[in-house]
Protein backbone atom coordinates (compact mmCIF):
# COMPACT_ATOMS: atom_id res chain seq x y z
CA UNK A 1 0.00 0.00 0.00
CA UNK A 2 1.85 3.35 -0.90
CA UNK A 3 1.72 6.24 1.66
CA UNK A 4 -0.56 8.01 -0.28
CA UNK A 5 -3.29 5.27 -0.29
CA UNK A 6 -2.72 4.90 3.43
CA UNK A 7 -3.02 8.64 3.91
CA UNK A 8 -6.21 8.49 2.25
CA UNK A 9 -7.54 5.35 4.35
CA UNK A 10 -6.73 7.69 7.42
CA UNK A 11 -8.43 10.60 6.40
CA UNK A 12 -11.43 11.53 8.49
CA UNK A 13 -14.44 14.22 8.12
CA UNK A 14 -16.35 15.95 10.59
CA UNK A 15 -19.16 18.44 10.03
CA UNK A 16 -16.56 21.22 9.50
CA UNK A 17 -13.30 19.44 9.25
CA UNK A 18 -10.79 17.03 7.38
CA UNK A 19 -8.35 15.48 9.56
CA UNK A 20 -5.49 13.46 8.29
CA UNK A 21 -2.48 12.00 8.97
CA UNK A 22 0.41 14.76 9.72
CA UNK A 23 3.16 14.75 6.77
CA UNK A 24 6.54 16.49 6.43
CA UNK A 25 4.57 18.75 3.87
CA UNK A 26 2.85 20.02 7.14
CA UNK A 27 6.61 21.83 8.92
CA UNK A 28 6.17 24.89 8.54
CA UNK A 29 2.92 24.50 10.06
CA UNK A 30 4.02 22.55 12.73
CA UNK A 31 7.09 25.78 13.27
CA UNK A 32 4.26 28.02 13.47
CA UNK A 33 1.50 26.36 16.06
CA UNK A 34 4.24 24.66 17.91
CA UNK A 35 6.12 28.13 18.94
CA UNK A 36 2.81 29.79 19.90
CA UNK A 37 3.19 31.43 23.28
CA UNK A 38 0.01 28.74 24.52
CA UNK A 39 1.60 25.63 23.08
CA UNK A 40 4.67 26.57 25.20
CA UNK A 41 2.85 27.59 28.18
CA UNK A 42 0.45 24.28 28.70
CA UNK A 43 1.98 21.56 26.09
CA UNK A 44 6.02 22.84 26.19
CA UNK A 45 8.43 23.59 24.35
CA UNK A 46 9.89 20.82 22.04
CA UNK A 47 12.85 23.27 20.98
CA UNK A 48 11.61 23.94 17.16
CA UNK A 49 13.54 26.48 16.32
CA UNK A 50 13.41 26.06 12.39
CA UNK A 51 12.04 24.72 9.61
CA UNK A 52 14.08 21.54 9.53
CA UNK A 53 13.84 21.18 13.37
CA UNK A 54 10.08 20.71 12.50
CA UNK A 55 10.34 18.19 9.30
CA UNK A 56 12.94 16.08 12.19
CA UNK A 57 9.86 16.28 14.90
CA UNK A 58 7.50 14.84 12.22
CA UNK A 59 9.97 12.66 10.56
CA UNK A 60 10.87 11.06 14.16
CA UNK A 61 7.84 11.54 16.47
CA UNK A 62 4.92 11.21 14.55
CA UNK A 63 5.59 8.99 11.16
CA UNK A 64 7.07 6.33 13.29
CA UNK A 65 3.73 6.45 15.28
CA UNK A 66 1.85 5.75 12.41
CA UNK A 67 4.12 3.30 10.97
CA UNK A 68 3.85 1.00 14.39
CA UNK A 69 0.04 1.51 15.38
CA UNK A 70 -1.70 3.01 12.46
CA UNK A 71 -2.62 5.98 14.25
CA UNK A 72 -0.74 9.36 15.33
CA UNK A 73 -0.80 13.55 15.22
CA UNK A 74 -3.62 14.05 12.31
CA UNK A 75 -3.43 17.61 11.15
CA UNK A 76 -7.07 19.62 11.23
CA UNK A 77 -7.83 21.94 8.31
CA UNK A 78 -11.21 23.44 7.97
CA UNK A 79 -13.57 21.65 5.23
CA UNK A 80 -14.45 24.84 3.23
CA UNK A 81 -11.35 26.36 2.66
CA UNK A 82 -8.88 23.94 3.45
CA UNK A 83 -6.99 26.47 5.65
CA UNK A 84 -4.76 24.73 8.73
CA UNK A 85 -5.73 25.13 11.96
CA UNK A 86 -4.16 22.80 14.69
CA UNK A 87 -3.07 19.20 15.04
CA UNK A 88 -5.55 16.57 17.13
CA UNK A 89 -3.97 12.53 17.83
CA UNK A 90 -3.99 9.75 19.89
CA UNK A 91 -0.17 9.40 21.65
CA UNK A 92 2.11 6.62 22.72
CA UNK A 93 3.69 8.78 25.65
CA UNK A 94 6.58 7.48 28.03
CA UNK A 95 5.09 7.27 31.67
CA UNK A 96 1.62 6.51 30.75
CA UNK A 97 -0.35 2.76 30.26
CA UNK A 98 -3.11 4.63 28.34
CA UNK A 99 -2.22 5.84 25.12
CA UNK A 100 -3.31 9.84 25.33
CA UNK A 101 -5.45 12.42 23.12
CA UNK A 102 -3.85 15.66 22.78
CA UNK A 103 -5.37 18.64 20.64
CA UNK A 104 -3.69 22.21 19.70
CA UNK A 105 -5.34 24.65 17.52
CA UNK A 106 -3.61 28.21 16.04
CA UNK A 107 -4.85 31.08 18.39
CA UNK A 108 -6.88 32.37 16.56
CA UNK A 109 -9.38 29.29 15.41
CA UNK A 110 -9.84 28.89 20.00
CA UNK A 111 -13.28 28.79 20.75
CA UNK A 112 -15.63 28.13 17.83
CA UNK A 113 -15.64 24.15 18.92
CA UNK A 114 -13.59 22.79 16.77
CA UNK A 115 -10.97 21.13 19.00
CA UNK A 116 -13.90 19.51 20.55
CA UNK A 117 -15.10 18.54 17.08
CA UNK A 118 -12.19 17.19 15.86
CA UNK A 119 -10.61 15.38 19.32
CA UNK A 120 -14.56 13.50 19.62
CA UNK A 121 -13.82 12.44 15.93
CA UNK A 122 -10.73 11.30 16.71
CA UNK A 123 -11.69 9.65 19.95
CA UNK A 124 -14.37 7.70 18.32
CA UNK A 125 -12.13 6.46 15.58
CA UNK A 126 -9.58 4.94 18.36
CA UNK A 127 -11.85 3.43 19.86
CA UNK A 128 -14.30 2.02 16.89
CA UNK A 129 -11.21 1.49 13.90
CA UNK A 130 -8.63 0.80 16.34
CA UNK A 131 -10.17 -1.21 18.86
CA UNK A 132 -8.81 1.17 22.05
CA UNK A 133 -10.46 0.17 25.17
CA UNK A 134 -9.37 3.47 27.04
CA UNK A 135 -7.93 6.82 26.21
CA UNK A 136 -6.23 9.02 28.24
CA UNK A 137 -5.52 13.14 28.78
CA UNK A 138 -3.25 14.75 30.56
CA UNK A 139 -2.79 18.77 30.93
CA UNK A 140 -1.41 21.35 33.22
CA UNK A 141 -3.42 22.49 36.68
CA UNK A 142 -3.88 25.54 34.54
CA UNK A 143 -5.04 24.92 31.21
CA UNK A 144 -8.56 25.57 32.43
CA UNK A 145 -10.64 25.18 28.76
CA UNK A 146 -8.51 21.77 28.24
CA UNK A 147 -9.62 20.32 31.28
CA UNK A 148 -13.22 21.35 30.62
CA UNK A 149 -12.80 20.42 26.91
CA UNK A 150 -11.15 17.02 28.17
CA UNK A 151 -14.42 16.27 30.24
CA UNK A 152 -16.86 16.87 27.80
CA UNK A 153 -15.17 14.11 25.64
CA UNK A 154 -16.38 11.94 28.62
CA UNK A 155 -12.66 11.41 30.36
CA UNK A 156 -12.54 11.54 33.97
CA UNK A 157 -10.25 13.28 36.39
CA UNK A 158 -8.26 10.13 38.20
CA UNK A 159 -5.00 11.27 39.12
CA UNK A 160 -2.02 13.52 39.23
CA UNK A 161 1.11 12.27 37.41
CA UNK A 162 4.58 13.78 36.71
CA UNK A 163 6.21 12.11 33.19
CA UNK A 164 9.12 11.43 32.96
CA UNK A 165 11.88 13.92 32.79
CA UNK A 166 9.03 16.76 33.48
CA UNK A 167 8.95 17.90 37.13
CA UNK A 168 5.49 19.44 36.33
CA UNK A 169 2.19 17.70 37.62
CA UNK A 170 -0.30 17.20 35.20
CA UNK A 171 -3.67 15.89 36.14
CA UNK A 172 -4.74 12.54 34.56
CA UNK A 173 -8.28 11.63 32.73
CA UNK A 174 -9.11 8.96 31.33
CA UNK A 175 -12.33 7.09 29.76
CA UNK A 176 -14.30 4.73 31.95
Amino acid sequence: MSLNQQNEDNCFETERLILRPMSLEDASFIFDLYNQAKFIKYIGDRNIRSLSDAEKYIKDRFLPQFEKLGYGNYLITIRETEEKIGGVGIFERAGLDVVDIGFSLLENFEGKGYAYEAAQKIKEVGMEKFGLKKISAITTKDNISSQKLIQKLGLKYQKNVTLPDDDEELLYFETE
